[in-house]
């Protein structure tokens, strides 16, 4: 499964990518308003870290308006992705992207059948939210395995984003159930290399060591 970095603060990004871990960055206009910064300039720096997709997020709602906006922002970075809310509009401007060649995010999925229809109206990543659906008490994860074997059993070349993930267990069960991607946030990546015992047992080697030395 990759990892995907779901943050727009540079200096995380830097810092993790350099761990070898980092195989894109999604963001919205949310996350980079938090940096306070201009956000093509946010956007292109991105780009320019990660070798990997950056998903970069559309403001309009009409078809028009996306496939306007996707336009621009495909330009200023052969790695980026125009995320499109799942929205009939949204649909649409997928659809005509897709001839393009601009590659595509569907965000805000919640249920099968809109998995199914951005993949087929020819997003290249779809992606599911694992934590809003547990909020309302939908197993998200579970959605995420039946979008796997959909996708497999129809041949579906669009890629599963596991999105709105909270914990370390989500990570781990959407990996378990066969997510492509999961879309991490910055604050959360360090849980996922951390535990107790760890780091129970370098102070126990470290303690020993000093021990023989003497």
């Amino acid at each position: 499964m990759k990892f995907f970095l779901d943050t727009a603060n540079v200096d995380e990004i830097k810092r993790i990518n350099e761990l070898g871990l980092v195989d894109g960055v999604t963001t919205n206009p949310t996350i980079i308003s938090r940096e306070g910064r201009d956000f093509e300039e946010v956007v292109k720096e991105i780009a320019s870290i990660v070798e990997g997709p950056v998903s970069a997020e559309v403001i309009g709602l009409t078809t028009e308006e996306m496939v306007k906006e996707a336009r621009v922002l495909a330009k200023w970075a052969e790695n980026i992705v125009v995320k499109i809310p799942m929205t009939e509009d949204g649909l649409r401007a997928v659809h005509l992207l897709s001839k393009e060649g601009i590659k595509t995010n569907v965000t805000l999925i919640f249920t099968v059948s809109q998995g199914l229809m951005a993949a087929k109206a020819g997003a290249t990543y779809v992606s599911p939210f694992i934590g809003r659906l547990e909020d309302i008490g939908v197993d998200g994860v579970a959605l995420v395995e039946n979008l796997r074997e959909l996708f497999d059993f129809y041949q579906l070349e669009a890629e599963i984003i596991s999105a709105s993930i909270r914990s370390l267990k989500h990570v781990e069960e959407v990996a378990e159930v066969g997510s492509h991607i999961a879309t991490i946030p910055g604050t959360l990546f360090p849980k996922l290399w951390s535990h107790p015992l760890t780091d129970n047992g370098i102070a126990t080697f470290l303690k020993d060591w000093e021990a023989f030395k003497k």
